[in-house]
C-alpha cells in the first residue's frame, strides 16, 4: 500500500495531462483531417494566410484554387476555412 500510495499522485497527473491536453489535440486533428476530406471542386474556401478563392482541382494533398488574380498550388492542410455552406445558410 506504501508504494502505490508514492506513485498515485504521478498516476493522477497523467490522467489529467490526457484528459486536458493529450485528448482535446486528438480530437482536433482529427476534425481537421476530416474537414479535408469533405472538401469538392467548387467550394469556396479561405487559406490560413488569408487568400479568398473557390476550389479548382483537388488531389490527395493539394488544391488548385483559383483567386481574383490567377490560380495557386496549396497543401489541402492549408486551408482554414470552407465558405461554401456558410453562404448558403444566410440565402
Amino acid at each position: 500500500m506504501g508504494q502505490i500510495s508514492q506513485f498515485l499522485p504521478f498516476l493522477l497527473m497523467f490522467v489529467v495531462i490526457y484528459f486536458f491536453m493529450i485528448r482535446p489535440q486528438q480530437k482536433k486533428i482529427k476534425q481537421e483531417k476530416e474537414f479535408e476530406a469533405a472538401l469538392k471542386v467548387g467550394d469556396k474556401i479561405i487559406t490560413k494566410s488569408g487568400f479568398h478563392g473557390k476550389i479548382a482541382e483537388l488531389t490527395e494533398t493539394t488544391a488548385v484554387i483559383e483567386t481574383m488574380s490567377g490560380k495557386l498550388k496549396i497543401e489541402r492542410s492549408a486551408i482554414s476555412l470552407e465558405l461554401t455552406a456558410a453562404l448558403n445558410k444566410k440565402a
